[in-house]
């Protein structure tokens, strides 16, 4: 394994269906900020990774010589820049729910630490004309770099620079105003906005967010797609309120998972296929996270 400071990655010998150009590497951290109540935002240094990455792929990361064993799924938050504008680093967002993300709340700058990835398949590239994001809770956090490549703001991987003119609209659903995140990271994407809603009401829209994607099917300015990440009973809402719309929808699916590459069949959805019974088992970590919400069976 290299040295934290080197960067280096060694290639992994990828599972069917596997990203082929996953890799493992130990790197450092850089800064870690807080967002939000027991939310958090840290960022490590790998630029080889950071190059690679599209919006909605994750990683598996973990304390390098330490427990936990097994490395925690993280979603890309956002790639940072260097000085000459290339990317540098993963930027990622957690909840603090369980042992390995309470541990991660001590990590501070220059403790090493093993990523795993890019791993699974991203958001598709819009094309449209308005996108809708709507997310809940942590679910917010895919979406900065969704917004900033359809904006034409920035480019990932090996993907093409979006035209601008793009317009791109946040739903972001919270418990109280406490409990919101800190969107000020959003600030500076053009053409972007974004409407608020609180369980009690402490700010924005007091109901579920699924209330401001009914508004939104319901005004002049329909959007042409929506992705959407967060607790799986607003996905599920948010799913049937698009099919019932006739919008495209792709959810970001936050299924547990133990391997990140396929083995363990921990974090299989269901979704549905043409023969009997009528739907199959997918893996969230090889075919996904991201599913067309028309694939799924939601129950």
């Amino acid at each position: 394994m290299s040295h934290p400071d080197s960067n280096a990655a060694h290639a992994c010998s990828p599972y069917p269906g596997m990203v082929p150009t996953a890799v493992q590497t130990r790197t450092r951290v850089v800064e870690q900020v807080q967002l939000a109540h027991d939310t958090y935002r840290i960022r490590v240094e790998c630029p080889a990774l950071a190059k690679q990455v599209v919006p909605g792929q994750f990683f598996m990361i973990r304390t390098a010589n330490s427990e936990p064993i097994l490395g925690r799924p993280f979603a890309l938050y956002d790639t940072f820049l260097g000085p000459d504008g290339t990317p540098q680093g993963i930027d990622f967002a957690y909840h603090v729910i369980g042992k390995a993300t309470k541990l991660m709340v001590h990590w501070t700058p220059g403790d090493a630490v093993e990523i795993w990835g890019p791993l699974g398949n991203g958001f598709p590239v819009f094309e449209g004309r308005r996108l809708l994001c709507v997310g809940g809770g942590i679910g917010y956090t895919p979406f900065l770099a969704v917004a900033r490549e359809a904006a034409g703001q920035r480019a990932y991987g090996t993907r093409a620079a979006s035209e601008s003119g793009r317009k791109v609209t946040l739903l972001y659903g919270s418990r109280s105003r406490s409990h919101r995140a800190d969107l000020s990271d959003f600030d500076g994407i053009p053409n972007f906005s974004v409407k608020l809603s609180t369980d009690d009401g402490s700010e924005g829209h007091h109901g579920f967010v699924t209330d401001l994607v009914q508004q939104e099917f319901a005004s002049a300015d329909r959007p042409d797609a929506v992705y959407c990440c967060g607790p799986e009973v607003m996905m599920r809402a948010v799913a049937r309120l698009c099919e019932a719309a006739g919008v495209p929808c792709w959810l970001s699916l936050e299924t547990p998972m133990a391997c990140g590459f396929g083995a363990c069949f921990s974090c299989v959805t269901r979704v549905k296929v043409d023969e009997e019974p009528g739907w199959d088992y997918r893996r969230t970590c090889i075919e996904g996270p991201i599913f067309p919400a028309s694939s799924l069976v939601l129950g």
